[in-house]
């Protein structure tokens, strides 16, 4: 089955200042690693068209985004220490955020099952009113707002994996019961949030599902995991569609992460997921990149989650 890959890497309009970990050689030789083996004849890659851009201003505040916009016009600077900002940085994460809304209509429209978003900059750091982590816009937040508003779906789905607890998410979906968040990450770490007692509030109680983990979990913690408490509740949930918070730092040469996972883990995880969507959503899945430093490890992780995308 062909997978859709979008690729923006956005390397001329959102360059890392020196030494930055977030720059565009984590993810470019990955791309190009799975454009050269044996699945390339399975991969789709397209851009899709800019859309209608409603739900950023769902996600963030306008005076955020006007905040971003401003500093990247007026030549550059950071958000905060870890968080820069480019001439051209606002242009790429509004391009970027477009996408995940073209890929999502994409999928709704039947024309591909499953996409994978090879993008940045990345998006789950990234609250209401502002950024963070890297993070500009929270790109799989206004994905599943615009799939909630303009797609007449009810329940989606959420499954971050990334090691850093994704906040952006859980800050924008946490009293809602038509989005179901689910967080593994290292605990404690930065941003500091994603405790097991984060659960939801209002509405929302029980539709937040943390899973702190700790320093040095390898694969068999993950799948533990995922079998014991991801995989029950997303059934509970019965989601009409899946969207992946997909970093691959927590593998195990990632020189951020601290965690032990090999590339293989990142497959298993994947095929899980997938047999949820085929049994619950027409199969659809949206994975949109977030962590992962080490380009060769990002690479190999990259194959083994596009080949169980591929998997009818």
């Amino acid at each position: 089955m062909k997978i859709g890959l979008i690729t923006l890497i956005q390397e001329d309009k959102h360059p890392a200042p020196a030494g930055h970990p977030e720059n565009a050689e984590r993810l470019q030789p990955a791309v190009e690693y799975v454009l050269q083996s044996d699945i390339a004849d399975q991969i789709k890659s397209f851009i899709p068209p800019l859309s209608n851009t409603d739900s950023i201003f769902q996600i963030h505040s306008p005076e955020y985004l006007e905040m971003a916009k401003g500093i990247s016009e007026s030549g550059g600077g950071f958000l905060d220490s870890d968080t820069y900002v480019g001439t051209g940085s606002y242009e790429a994460a509004w391009e970027t955020a477009s996408a995940s809304i073209g890929a999502a209509d994409t999928i709704m429209q039947g024309d591909l099952k499953r996409i994978f978003m090879a993008v940045r900059p990345p998006g789950h750091h990234a609250e209401y009113g502002r950024g963070m982590g890297f993070c500009l816009i929270n790109n799989v937040a206004v994905a599943a707002e615009h799939l909630l508003a303009h797609h007449g779906l009810k329940r989606v789905a959420v499954v971050d994996w990334d090691v850093h607890h994704g906040n952006g998410t859980q800050h924008t979906f946490y009293g809602r019961e038509d989005l179901l968040f689910i967080s593994m990450h290292r605990y404690p770490f930065y941003p500091g949030t994603g405790a097991k007692n984060e659960c939801g509030a209002g509405d929302g109680i029980g539709f937040t599902l943390n899973i702190p983990l700790p320093p040095g979990s390898d694969d068999k913690k993950y799948l533990d995991e995922f079998n014991m408490k991801v995989i029950p509740r997303l059934t509970q949930f019965d989601p009409q569609f899946i969207i992946i918070s997909c970093g691959f730092d927590s593998h195990r040469d990632d020189p951020l992460g601290g965690m032990n996972l090999t590339e293989t883990a990142f497959g298993e995880m994947t095929a899980l997921l997938v047999k949820v969507a085929e049994k619950h959503g027409e199969g659809r899945v949206l994975s949109i990149f977030e962590g992962g430093y080490n380009s060769h490890a990002n690479g190999l992780c990259l194959y083994n989650h596009l080949k169980e995308l591929q998997t009818d």
